[in-house]
């Protein structure tokens, strides 16, 4: 496939054309747009039809960091990131916060974990009323959330106001300019993709639960209020790129929630599942690949959401031959390849 002779890392901000329109694309195509680019989005599934809706929208970097061994030492990119969303786009965000809960001596390595990375956090209190007689729980300010089909929806009518134009159809080349990719985990044709893993997650939209509130996170599952009804996740199945509903799984998912929150024993819900993609380390590749005229934006594996106004920024910093600034060599797109 053969998308045109620019070389990678040229100014390339007149046309441009970008492959995905999960959160990934539509928050790149915004900015490019904003920038002054004519950019078109080629994706021919449904709005929400991916990973960026089949979420539940957490922008959490505290517990992400703290809880997740390949964030371990990403608090800063990742509390960066969720600091650009309220001027990115006019999405309803929760800022309720989250709260952790486990057995005492659990809750004390989360605290000081928190402690370690420099997160806003006390002993939980009164948040712990009515979620099993769990008596001890550590909260946290600093994990927002949002309503994932409501935020790709508000994307998408931003980025129509700016000019981007949309397409369900393939992308075809020759192309006048850059196509940038942010096609999540779908198969890949350049060098970098290939250090990319599928990982399948499955959540349950419950049609009912707490509709506010902080995110209550337990051992096995978290549980995140809607007002559309609460959502209960995930599950991290690494190498697998099915998108077929586990009930096992599932189970096991509702099982560990209503051990948190027993309210939810008997809310009936219906299962989800999407494909990410993630890397060896954790983080997107973004960057030129060393395809020509080929930029990535892809491997956001679980914090799709959280990374997406970062990931706009550099990429728009990149495509305009501008700084990408601080925390564009962590996300190098280049960086597992050898002699790149």
């Amino acid at each position: 496939m053969t998308f045109g002779a620019r070389a990678g890392g040229l100014p390339a901000m007149r046309d441009v054309v970008v492959a995905g329109a999960g959160v990934t694309g539509l928050s790149v195509a915004l900015a490019l747009a904003r920038r002054g680019a004519r950019v078109t989005v080629h994706d021919p599934a449904p709005l929400g039809d991916n990973a960026s809706g089949v979420a539940a929208g957490m922008l959490a970097p505290a517990f992400e960091a703290v809880l997740d061994p390949l964030s371990a030492t990403h608090f800063e990119l990742l509390k960066t990131a969720r600091d650009l969303w309220p001027d990115f786009a006019p999405v309803e965000i929760s800022r309720e916060g989250a709260l952790f809960v486990s057995d005492g001596q659990t809750v004390q390595g989360v605290a000081t974990r928190l402690d370690q990375i420099g997160a806003t956090y006390r002993a939980a209190s009164q948040e712990l009323d009515g979620l099993g007689g769990i008596s001890s729980g550590v909260f946290t300010e600093e994990d927002w959330r949002l309503e994932p089909l409501a935020g790709l929806q508000v994307l998408r009518a931003q980025a129509q106001a700016a000019g981007v134009v949309f397409s369900d159809e393939p992308v075809e080349g020759p192309l006048d300019g850059p196509l940038v990719l942010a096609t999540g985990a779908a198969p890949g044709f350049t060098a970098e993709q290939a250090h990319l893993t599928p990982i399948k997650g499955q959540i349950i939209r419950l049609d009912g639960g707490p509709t506010s509130g902080p995110v209550i996170r337990g051992e096995g599952a978290y549980v995140c209020p809607s007002p559309n009804g609460a959502v209960v996740g995930a599950t991290m199945e690494a190498g697998a790129a099915d998108r077929i509903v586990d009930e096992g799984r599932v189970k096991a998912l509702r099982d560990a929630a209503e051990a948190v929150v027993p309210a939810l024993a008997g809310v009936t819900g219906r299962a989800q599942a999407a494909v990410r993609a993630g890397t060896p380390d954790g983080l997107p590749l973004v960057g030129w690949s060393t395809a020509p005229n080929v930029f990535l934006t892809v491997g956001v594996r679980r914090n799709g959401w959280l990374l997406a106004p970062l990931v706009a920024q550099i990429t728009a910093a990149y495509l305009a031959g501008e700084d990408p600034g601080p925390f564009a060599a962590q996300l190098n797109a280049r960086r597992f390849s050898k002699g790149d």
